[in-house]
């Protein structure tokens, strides 16, 4: 069956860029998937003109790439991708979190707490595409706290490159036992440590670097 996406206000070519969009930044496509045009028309339920425009804008922005014969396909990371992206995220998330925790008010940090609660939930339910989600809204509630376009529009674009990659992870390994260092940075924030939420956050970045480098070294055994 094919999807209706088209939204109301937005242009076809907008509209399709921003379904492939969540599709890779949310794992739907896997690394090493190869993604078509035809593929892409039959989804969506788009057109061949606005559908390649959507995969030129993210190959462009480092979500896809081109293989041989016109092929185009999501990324698979090496190490020295991970090394390179963990060291990005981490400095622009440490910067971006510290201004947020500047400008947080009662109310920005109540809407954390609700956030990290559906995240939560979640996670005990296994469901991994709401918790992709939710942790990615948690991320975008901070910078747009923080105020910096400059930054957020980096980091924003980083989330492309390894989206998928954190779907095959917590599918794999789960993210259950780890350090919650979101509620550090909430409790962080809410007793005016800027320097501390940032902390906490740039170590949660790590923290999930760190987990897709062990999964990509478990899977190359």
């Amino acid at each position: 069956m094919k999807e209706n996406n088209i939204s109301a206000g937005l242009p076809a070519h907008e509209t399709v860029y921003r379904a492939l969009r969540e599709r890779i930044l949310f794992g739907e496509l896997t690394p090493g998937q190869a993604v078509t045009i035809q593929g892409l028309i039959d989804q969506l339920g788009a057109g061949m003109t606005p559908v390649r425009e959507a995969i030129r804008r993210m190959t462009a922005e480092g979500a896809l790439v081109f293989q041989g014969n016109r092929r185009v396909c999501v990324p698979i990371l090496s190490q020295a991708n991970l090394d390179e992206l963990a060291f990005a995220r981490s400095a622009l998330e440490k910067q971006l979190v510290f201004l947020a925790a500047q400008r947080a008010t009662p109310e920005d940090i109540s809407h954390l707490r609700t956030i990290d609660a559906a995240l939560d939930g979640a996670i005990l339910r296994g469901d991994v595409g709401t918790y992709l989600r939710h942790n990615y809204e948690f991320h975008k509630a901070l910078y747009r706290m923080a105020n910096a376009p400059i930054l957020t529009h980096l980091a924003d674009g980083l989330w492309l490159r390894y989206g998928p990659s954190l779907r095959v992870v917590c599918g794999r390994l789960g993210t259950q036992n780890l350090v919650d260092q979101h509620k550090q940075a909430i409790d962080a924030m809410a007793s005016k440590d800027a320097r501390a939420a940032s902390e906490a956050m740039a170590a949660d970045v790590i923290q999930g670097m760190d987990q897709v480098a062990l999964a990509l070294h478990q899977k190359e055994k």
